[in-house]
């Protein structure tokens, strides 16, 4: 049994803890509520984990250290920072391994599926701190100060997500019309939260894993209306409503709340195909995503009881 930490009790970070322990580890799991999942390997820590001094006595002696902390989607350029300076001076300290679950809007809009080796070519804001944080990690790793990893998934589905398909299939299965800014019919690659857990824990424990970033492997992409219409029909539901908002009432919507203003740096990710190819983690890693039907299942059952 080791030790293993993780910040962050969101979706991703608690499927994480529920992973590790049932695999019979032992977990910590750091938030600012002392919040998370309830099991006998886990343990529930209040703390600041952007207090690096707090996180490193709280690592010492970890195996690996799991960032899944997500701040508020408009603070990320004050919040994320500090936030990361500490994992990663925790992670030098205690030679625990980082092993940090990022996204893709690092590579900003691309034409084409996006791997691994797509150029960090953000200009928003939430991109370019993404790739700061992973370039800062990766300089350390390479004057072997750490060993880092990162795991990178497209939009989330499953329970607990906030993403835009768990914005939308709840609406779809009550029967209600809803009313986006989306291209409902642009291929788009959804990854399953189990499946980023998995990623994470794997790239983690493995040494070939260390020094690079990984997709987390992710069914064949599929349009939104498609996802909503395979999702209706698991219940009965009437065919989904899905109605394209006008991007100017999007710009609008920002005025005045902050989190819609921040929807206008990664609208273009629902306006066009938006591909990611995770090839390359499934045959390094060893892990396989989760088919779409059975990802769709599983969060149906949950939504509608």
């Amino acid at each position: 049994m080791s030790l293993h930490v993780i910040v962050g009790t969101g979706p991703v970070g608690t499927a994480t803890a529920r992973l590790l322990a049932e695999r019979g580890e032992q977990v910590r799991v750091v938030s600012r509520r002392g919040t998370g999942p309830e099991h006998p390997a886990i343990e529930r820590i209040a703390a600041d984990a952007a207090d690096a001094e707090r996180l490193t006595a709280l690592t010492t002696g970890a195996q690996a250290l799991y960032n899944c902390a997500n701040p508020a989607y408009h603070r990320w350029s004050t919040d994320w920072p500090p936030l990361a300076g500490a994992l990663l001076a925790a992670a030098e300290r205690t030679g625990a391994v980082l092993a940090t679950v990022g996204n893709l809007y690092g590579y900003g809009p691309v034409d084409g599926p996006m791997t691994e080796q797509s150029p960090p070519a953000a200009t928003g804001t939430k991109g370019r701190v993404r790739n700061r944080m992973w370039a800062d990690a990766l300089a350390a790793h390479r004057a072997g100060r750490v060993r880092v990893t990162e795991v990178r998934g497209s939009d989330y589905v499953g329970v607990g997500g906030t993403s835009l398909a768990m914005m939308v299939l709840p609406r779809v299965l009550a029967g209600q019309r809803v009313f986006l800014p989306v291209n409902w019919d642009a291929p788009h690659t959804w990854t399953y939260i189990a499946d980023v857990a998995r990623t994470l824990v794997a790239a983690a424990a493995q040494e070939q894993a260390w020094g690079r970033a990984w997709h987390v492997p992710s069914a064949p992409a599929a349009p939104m209306r498609e996802l909503a219409t395979r999702a209706a029909a698991l219940v009965g539901a009437p065919a989904p409503k899905l109605i394209r908002m006008p991007y100017p009432v999007l710009w609008l919507g920002g005025l005045t709340n902050p989190l819609i203003r921040e929807l206008r740096e990664t609208a273009y990710q629902f306006d066009r195909p938006f591909l990611m190819d995770s090839t390359a983690a499934t045959a390094t890693l060893g892990v396989e995503p989760t088919p779409l039907d059975r990802a769709l299942k599983d969060i149906v059952e949950a939504l509608h009881g």
